[in-house]
């Protein structure tokens, strides 16, 4: 007899139908698993055969046959194992009445018959609606997050028998009402930047860098606060919208980051350790699985002690900074990853840290090796370069400086500016913004070659940002050379410590 049952494989972060096709017949006892799966998904033999015994069901002693179609796609992971059993139960006659047409099962077992979750949740409900499925079983533990998608009724099982009982039950929805979200707390949970004593200058950038969603480069000695400063920015971050926390949630989901408790509400910050490869930061590997840029899609990217990272992986980020987007080709598919990140990056000035003071032991040599570790062309996509220098013993003990609910309302107000002047004046060039002075004073900077073309309208964006900011609808002299100021400081200080 023939069973088929509806399930789905996580390709990237888009969901694969899969058919589970099951055939018993007679002939010398046998289980095999065709259909181009993993390790995993071979082992499941051992874990459907244990689950049916101790469920009180028999696994037939007859030839058993599993296909998962379509067998040139490649499957991975254990959450074939339910649709694996159910189909065998249904195929052996072991479960009559089950609709298997409708409904999708996806779900580890245990040996015990214990359906346990798996990831992708989120991601499996969108296929089974844009399958036209009427519902999905699934853990119990990922009700609520698979309930985030509508016109799917949810099924959540606890064990291997419960899902063939659920099965039987055709209009069955154990979806809980979602909770109406809370009016996000400004800055919940995000360490405070009052906390951050002196460092005047690249507040300022951060508050810049959160307005305008900026790259940001933070140089100085080791212990001057900027790893402090760039756990901060979150919580200088706009909360997130619906559409952009179901982004989020989607790829946490994937990678096994979520707990299946209904959307994230929080923008994610990731800070991978400077040993990361390429692939860790922008995502491959045999399976093409997303990477630190993709994880910090919607949120910040830190990373810190920027000279010490591999070349080659800073490197790879140069194209997914530009597009927003990484894409990857693996075994003749190609999978494409969201990488809207803001991305914050910490160096010291030389190998020792302590260049321009009488510490510095660095020589010319080691000076000119650490600064080639970083590329002209990456460095030219980071927008702000700001320098962190020692704090002074008057600004350590001085008063608390402005906390984060404060500078956050600057940056709410100038998105709103932001939203509000496009709205009035439509689609235009920033050029058209610059006052005859500001325009100026910008094409001398680029004439004079402080600038190259991509610098030029990150520039542009900076002063753009900056009048936001200053709720003005021109570009002012002030505010471009202010964003002047902010891109080219670090490289102004050397050349001050030189002198």
């Amino acid at each position: 007899m023939l069973a088929r049952v509806q399930t789905f494989s996580i390709d990237g972060l888009e969901p694969r139908p899969v058919v589970v096709e099951v055939d018993v017949r007679p002939g010398l006892p046998s289980f095999t698993i065709v259909g181009l799966g993993d390790l995993a998904v071979r082992e499941s033999r051992e874990r459907v055969r244990a689950a049916l015994g101790n469920q009180g069901f028999e696994l037939p002693q007859r030839r058993i046959t599993v296909n998962l179609a379509p067998a040139s796609l490649p499957k991975g992971g254990p959450g074939f194992d339910l649709a694996i059993a159910v189909g065998l139960l249904a195929a052996s006659g072991q479960a009559p009445g089950v609709d298997l047409g409708t409904v999708a099962v996806v779900g580890e077992l245990s040996l015990g018959g214990v359906v346990r979750p798996g990831r992708g949740a989120l991601v499996v409900a969108e296929g089974a609606r844009a399958a036209g499925l009427e519902a999905i079983v699934l853990p119990r533990e990922q009700r609520d997050e698979a309930g985030l998608v509508p016109d799917v009724a949810v099924r959540a099982v606890g064990t291997l028998r419960e899902a063939v009982e659920a099965l039987g039950r055709p209009g069955r929805d154990d979806r809980r009402p979602a909770p109406e979200r809370p009016p996000a707390a400004v800055g919940a949970g995000v360490p405070d930047l009052a906390d951050v004593r002196g460092q005047l200058l690249a507040r300022r950038g951060l508050e810049v860098a959160a307005a305008g969603g900026h790259s940001l480069l933070l140089v100085g000695p080791p212990g001057t606060g900027k790893t402090m400063l760039a756990r901060r920015l979150p919580g200088l971050l706009p909360p997130m919208g619906t559409s952009e926390a179901l982004e989020v949630t989607r790829i946490h989901s994937v990678c096994g980051l979520h707990d299946g408790a209904g959307l994230v509400a929080e923008r994610p910050f990731r800070a991978p350790h400077h040993g990361t490869s390429a692939a860790g930061l922008v995502g491959g590997g045999s399976v093409a699985r997303p990477g630190e840029i993709t994880l910090g899609h919607r949120g910040v990217l830190f990373l810190d002690e920027l000279p010490e990272f591999r070349r080659d992986a800073l490197e790879a980020l140069r194209q997914p900074l530009e597009d927003g987007r990484v894409v990857l080709v693996r075994q003749g598919r190609t999978r494409t990853f969201p990488s809207r990140t803001m991305l914050v990056a910490a160096a010291n000035p030389c190998p020792c840290g302590h260049h321009g003071t009488g510490r510095c032991r660095c020589g010319p040599q080691d000076l000119e090796r650490y600064r080639r570790k970083l590329s002209g062309p990456l460095l030219d996509r980071i927008d702000l370069h700001v320098s962190c220098p020692r704090p002074s013993a008057e600004e350590i003990a001085g008063d608390q400086a402005e906390s984060t609910s404060a500078v956050l309302e600057r940056v709410l107000a100038a998105r709103d500016f932001r939203t509000a002047r496009r709205a009035g004046s439509g689609p235009r060039r920033l050029e058209a913004d610059l006052s005859s002075a500001a325009a100026a004073r910008l094409e001398r900077a680029y004439l004079g070659g402080a600038l190259s073309a991509r610098g030029r309208a990150r520039v542009l964006r900076l002063a753009r940002t900056i009048a936001d900011l200053a709720t003005s609808t021109t570009i002012g002299t002030e505010h471009l050379d202010e964003a002047l100021y902010l891109r080219q400081d670090v490289a102004r200080d050397d050349e001050a410590v030189a002198a």
